[in-house]
């Protein structure tokens, strides 16, 4: 057996991380093919039947918003714009932060100090109010939402990646690389980042609430996604608008939402007592 397969083994025995992965891995296929499937379009409206109540019956089973558009195709489509924002800007926060903290971390002395106090300063900005600045002043697409949320989860990621550098820069594996002449860039790159993975990884399932969070909350303030297009917040904010004649329009998306954030917090969790498990063994 190769050592990614079992890695991979080691991440399916473990519990939590299989019914977290797996309540995930249907909502994702579920997001993509109920719409190719149904009927209904996500920008159909049906004003004979508005605030149509979820049905069994018919075809709308989780019933019809103010506009007379079907909810479960737009909590689809909702679930499919949410994951995309989240996980792009993970990505983005993920190649910024481990590039950042492992140069800081690896490089030392003043290097270390004056990269550090950078980031130290920018966890002092109000990074919320920056990135509502941002969608007021340039025109709101995915590309600004993803640098954005971006902007603001790297921080943490610089952080902790730097304080795995400190640690592992002193391993005799690095002092012979670098005795031997090796450059910096190729010692972070071959020696340093792999043993990052597990932190990395870990962090990355914490992360993605986070941007989901994020994304969520502007969204549901009428600065994200915008339609015709939907996203999980923005259906929660129109639900919210109609939550005494039609509660279904809060609950399902925010139930949704809900299931998300634990499915990834879980996930973190269960990956977090995986690579503890490999540590100590």
């Amino acid at each position: 057996m190769s050592q990614r397969q079992g890695r991979w083994r080691r991440h399916w025995q473990n519990r939590t991380v299989r019914v977290a992965g797996s309540t995930l891995l249907i909502i994702a296929l579920l997001a993509y093919l109920l719409p190719a499937i149904s009927p209904n379009s996500f920008d159909a409206t049906d004003f004979a039947n508005i605030l149509e109540a979820p049905t069994t019956t018919g075809m709308h089973w989780f019933g019809l918003d103010e506009l007379g558009r079907d909810l479960l195709v737009r909590n689809m489509l909702g679930i499919r714009v949410t994951l995309a924002v989240a996980i792009v800007a993970s990505i983005v926060s993920l190649v910024i932060g481990v590039l950042y903290g492992a140069i800081a971390g690896y490089m030392g002395g003043l290097v270390d100090s004056v990269m550090m106090r950078f980031v130290d300063t920018l966890y002092a900005l109000p990074f919320i109010f920056f990135v509502i600045l941002l969608m007021v002043v340039f025109e709101r697409n995915f590309v600004l939402m993803f640098v954005a949320i971006g902007a603001i989860n790297w921080l943490d990621m610089a952080r902790i990646v730097r304080g795995q550098t400190i640690s592992l820069k002193e391993r005799e594996f690095v002092t012979a690389a670098r005795l031997n002449g090796v450059s910096t860039l190729r010692i972070i790159g071959r020696h340093i980042a792999p043993n990052l993975v597990g932190i990395v990884v870990v962090y990355v399932t914490l992360t993605i609430p986070q941007a989901i969070l994020v994304e969520s909350f502007l969204s549901f303030l009428g600065l994200g996604i915008q339609e015709p297009a939907t996203s999980l917040g923005a259906l929660v904010n129109g639900g919210v608008q109609q939550m005494e004649s039609a509660p279904w329009l809060l609950l399902i998306p925010g139930g949704t939402l809900v299931l998300i954030l634990l499915c990834f917090n879980f996930l973190g969790d269960g990956l977090r007592d995986v690579y503890d498990v490999r540590q100590r063994g």
